[in-house]
């Protein structure tokens, strides 16, 4: 016969025993280009649904690797603003797109929703001028390939070092004439 203390602890392995699940198929990842583009579409609809104004969407591909594109909107009150945010983090996360972060929400005057490869800025007008992020993200052109090559010729050459044998020779040179 088996000891009362013995048949406690078989009974406490077999609940402790973990389940055998099948696994699941990994989720197919979506094509990288088009990404950025479905779900501009979706906070685009979200804007729309919610009658955001003075919509603005700049490409900054060639600027920076944070984002792919920023989307600059205006709400006419601060619950107007934090609403538009709360739409598009609602489409977003319908459509299977989890934003990274949310600031400003409680203040309501600028709301940034980060959803990796489209930022979205929902501001009051006045906020939306006094900050000018439009001005500081379509002041820089992308870059041409043939721009840059001369760039790159316009650079002077580091200037020749010389070695410490010769300097004082260089400097007495110098000095007398």
């Amino acid at each position: 016969m088996l000891d009362p203390a013995e048949d406690l602890s078989l009974n406490h392995r077999s609940a402790m025993a973990t389940k055998t699940r099948p696994r699941r198929a990994a989720a197919q990842p979506k094509p990288k280009s088009s990404i950025p583009q479905t779900l501009l579409r979706i906070v685009n609809a979200a804007l729309d649904d919610m009658k955001a104004v003075n919509v603005k969407v700049m490409d900054v591909r060639h600027l920076t690797d944070i984002t792919d594109i920023v989307v600059i909107a205006s709400g006419n009150s601060d619950r107007h603003v934090k609403s538009i945010a709360d739409r598009v983090l609602q489409f977003a996360k319908q459509n299977d797109f989890r934003p990274i972060g949310v600031e400003g929400a409680r203040e309501g005057e600028w709301v940034l929703v980060d959803l990796n490869d489209v930022v979205v800025h929902v501001m009051l007008p006045r906020v939306r001028e006094f900050y000018g992020l439009e001005k500081l993200w379509e002041d820089v052109a992308p870059p041409a390939a043939q721009e840059m090559d001369k760039a790159v010729a316009l650079v002077p050459p580091p200037p020749r070092r010389i070695p410490a044998s010769r300097r004082k020779t260089v400097s007495r040179a110098r000095a007398e004439r």
